[in-house]
């Protein structure tokens, strides 16, 4: 992923970059990104790029463009590269996706070899090359496919497997579109009519479902394969699974959008704190040169408005990170939560009980303080206007260990130790459309003039800044808990604290588990997890389906299920599972709390609770102890 700037400059690379073309990422920034394109051609693709910002418009993958690049050892490699014009404050950028296609180039022309030796060779030399031709396409990571006229599967080489989740006899003499999701069902036919009149479908990107559900952004290509006598008698597919390039690039939007936010935001805050710097400088003045009482009062409503105006700025610097007056220092979170609930239990009312609940003993951070009440002011206010009826709200603190695999699934998080900070209540919760804005500067489900929409912008600048990482859990009705995990800073006290166990429990012995978790990509993580370790695992996406899965399955050792699902619940699914197979364990799973979930749910007691996000150790642990 290289970000260049309208002048050719480069602004900003990825570390994959630094590994695909040789150089670091200082070497690379600030320097023309001609320095990237081979000798031969730089005088013309600077002319290339002025006419692209010129008349800017995406460029995909696979424009049938025969594009190099040049290491930093000047050797050159084949690449597939898509534009995509951006839009910041200083200007235009241009962020191009560079793909290293040696492999794929490398295949095509083995392909082609072997094509041209299968026509030219006999029985005897006919078969070994098509088991040369079997090795090729087996040794590729892209899924390679082929299919007839019809759209019946007729090859499957292993990079498919891998891919898709599916083996070679569960897919082959099927039709390609089990690999479809609903909603793109029409475009196979559409791909074969092509094939049938000879065309070629180029690089195109898409989306396929995996055999376990999860839905995949793919790049594919497919071209018509033809008998010896030239007549078309199917086609083969050569797919990329580019799910997690999509993602790098979402995010990349993602940080430039607030950041460009950030910055807007920062210096209108200071202009405006010059404004009401003169504006309550001159009501001062004006107090002590009015006497009039009438005009006292105007001069009152003058003062009061300022000091809302400061607030709402102070609101937009800590989320554009450049409030100057940071003061962190080492502190004890569940020290400063002892005074913090003294604030909040007569600010939340009567009708909402404030329970604040220490799972260590110590929780060390360094942070502002000022800035760390404003996180949890700012998420209690809006947990009190979820709670018209009264409710609960939950503060509860521990100390979490995360290793590089869940870190992984929840960037920017590092691997390492953590303190932990759940605020949850008990109000409406949330629909997915409005967890996703939730900390969009000025979003807000409130009347107008009840709410900024900066309230939970601030936490997220606030956490940020301070090197932490916020996840949210929430469902309407089911209410909603914030997980604020800081850096722990024990160390820069004099001591070290002893790790967290993170060892592995003996292999499973082939136990029966049955995974219900219906977010696909959780569970499709989940299942793996356990499966290296030996179990055999079931899985199932909601209550329904795993009581189906049960009676066709016959014995299962534990069934590991989520606890709030769409449909039956998780303690509802127990209570059934319990009755009717006694013998089977439960193991409950949940990015709420506890706390919240035995208010919420009634879960019942001795029944354990993994909390989500949760590391490999920690799942095959609580795995192992509830088994024996």
């Amino acid at each position: 992923m290289v970000a260049v700037n309208p002048e050719g400059t480069i602004v900003q690379v990825n570390s994959q970059t630094e590994h695909l073309f040789g150089y670091t990422q200082g070497e690379l920034i600030g320097q023309k990104v001609e320095m990237l394109v081979p000798v031969s051609v730089r005088g013309r693709h600077d002319q290339h790029r002025v006419r692209f910002h010129g008349q800017p418009q995406t460029r995909r993958m696979g424009a049938a463009l025969d594009l190099r690049g040049r290491r930093k050892d000047g050797s050159e490699f084949p690449v597939e590269i898509s534009l995509s014009p951006l839009k910041t404050e200083g200007g235009m950028v241009v962020l191009s996706a560079i793909r290293d296609i040696t492999d794929r180039k490398r295949i095509e022309e083995e392909l082609r070899k072997a094509h041209e030796e299968l026509s030219a060779r006999k029985d005897r030399e006919l078969w070994e090359q098509r088991n040369r031709l079997a090795l090729i396409v087996d040794s590729s990571q892209d899924a390679i496919i082929g299919k007839d006229l019809n759209g019946i599967i007729t090859h499957w080489n292993k990079g498919a497997e891998q891919v898709y989740g599916y083996t070679a006899r569960e897919v082959i003499g099927r039709s390609i579109s089990i690999l479809a999701p609903e909603d793109r069902h029409d475009e196979i036919p559409d791909i074969l009519a092509k094939i049938r009149v000879g065309q070629r479908v180029d690089f195109f990107e898409t989306v396929r479902v995996r055999n376990d559900g999860q839905r995949l952004n793919v790049s594919i290509s497919v071209s018509p394969i033809r008998d010896s006598s030239g007549e078309i008698v199917g086609a083969s597919a050569i797919a990329r699974d580019v799910t997690a390039q999509k993602r790098s690039e979402e995010l990349l939007r993602q940080a430039q959008k607030m950041e460009a936010v950030g910055r807007l935001a920062g210096g209108v805050a200071h202009d405006f704190n010059n404004i009401l710097g003169i504006v309550t400088s001159c009501c001062e003045l004006l107090r002590s040169r009015t006497p009039s009482e009438g005009a006292s009062q105007y001069i009152e409503n003058i003062q009061e408005a300022s000091k809302r105006g400061s607030a709402l700025t102070r609101q937009l610097l800590a989320f554009s990170r450049r409030q100057m007056t940071l003061q962190p220092r080492l502190l004890d979170l569940n020290d400063s939560l002892k005074e913090v609930v003294k604030l909040l239990r007569p600010l939340m009312g009567d009708d909402v009980q404030v329970t604040l609940r220490q799972g260590t003993e110590s929780a060390i951070i360094e942070a502002d303080p000022s800035q760390l009440d404003q996180v949890i002011m700012n998420i209690a206010v809006n947990a009190r206007d979820a709670m018209p009826k009264g409710g609960k709200l939950i503060l509860e603190t521990s100390i979490q260990e995360f290793d590089s695999a869940l870190a992984e699934r929840h960037p920017p998080l590092k691997p390492g130790r953590h303190v932990l900070l759940a605020i949850s209540d008990t109000g409406i919760g949330m629909d997915p459309v409005t967890m996703s804005k939730i900390f969009d500067p000025f979003f807000t489900t409130k009347e107008i003039g009840r709410g900024t929409g900066l309230g939970l912008a601030t936490v997220y600048g606030i956490v940020k800044h301070a090197a932490g990482h916020i996840l949210v859990y929430s469902e309407v009705g089911r209410g909603t808990t914030f997980k604020i995990y800081l850096p722990a800073a024990d160390h820069k006290l004099g001591f070290t604290p002893k790790p967290g166990v993170e060892a592995l429990p003996p292999k499973a012995q082939g136990e029966t588990v049955l995974l219900v978790e219906d977010d696909a990509l959780m569970r499709s993580v989940t299942r793996q997890m356990l499966e290296d370790h030996g179990y055999r695992v079931l899985d199932a996406e909601d209550g329904n389906a795993a009581l189906e899965r049960l009676h066709a399955n016959g014995e299962v050792q534990l069934v590991l299920t989520d606890v709030v699902m769409r449909g039956m619940s998780g303690p509802e699914l127990a209570t059934r599972i319990v009755s009717a197979y006694p013998s089977t364990k439960i193991l409950f799973m949940s990015g709420y709390t506890g706390e919240l979930l035995d208010q919420a749910e009634g879960l019942k007691s001795g029944i354990p609770l993994l909390e989500k996000p949760f590391t490999r150790a920690a799942l095959l642990n609580t795995m192992y102890s509830a088994l024996h």
